[in-house]
């Protein structure tokens, strides 16, 4: 059976809660290291300047801004989290590992290096993430011969091969954003074991 995974639920506490309400346990959230703080969010800022923006969207860049040690405190006993490392500062990780301490989630990113902290540690699933077939193809070069405890990657890249292909290198493989239940069952068929939707609804109730 899949897990369901609330895409980026974790960034909003409104959100972390009717997620939870819905009874989805696993729920995915973006940590960021912003002036020495571990913002939880998903907008990025524009270098120093404290403006908050993503692709056609800006933010109030005075709002109150969640942080992780905040959205720790915040989850319900039986949610584990999902954290998206940003940016490609080694201090994120280290601040991040000494936030948890012996908490379980996992922690996945698009920069590798921020994962290396994070090897070996029972209560931590360390899950690089793959969003290009050229991050792919770096992927299957740097990891080859070893055993990840996942892999996360971006659905458009997914085909019977290409899961196969990853089976090789960890048993646990999880995609996102899945919006719709055509494309959550055809990923199901293809052997995929965790659904990352923006879909809450859709989260809590496809019977994988």
């Amino acid at each position: 059976m899949a897990i369901l995974v609330a895409h980026r639920a974790g960034n909003d506490l409104k959100r972390l809660r009717e997620a939870e309400a819905l009874g989805i346990a696993h729920i995915e959230a973006d940590v960021r290291l912003w002036r020495g703080r571990l913002e939880v969010r998903h907008l990025k800022t524009l270098g120093p300047i404290p403006v908050l923006w993503d692709r056609w969207r800006l933010a109030n860049p005075f709002a109150r801004r969640l942080v992780l040690a905040e959205l720790l405190a915040s989850i319900g006993p039986r949610t584990e989290l999902i954290l998206d490392l940003k940016g490609r500062n080694g201090e994120l990780a280290t601040r991040v590992l000494a936030t948890l301490g012996d908490r379980c989630a996992t922690v996945c990113a698009r920069d590798w290096r921020l994962l290396q902290p994070f090897v070996d540690l029972p209560n931590v699933r360390v899950v690089p993430s793959v969003g290009t077939t050229r991050q792919l193809r770096k992927l299957h070069a740097r990891y080859a011969g070893d055993r990840l405890d996942g892999v996360s990657i971006h659905e458009r890249l997914l085909d019977a091969a290409t899961v196969s292909e990853l089976r090789r290198l960890s048993s646990f493989v999880m995609t996102w954003p899945v919006n719709t239940l055509q494309r959550a069952e055809e990923l199901v068929a293809l052997g995929i074991d965790g659904l990352i939707s923006d879909d809450l609804v859709l989260a809590s109730s496809f019977d994988a």
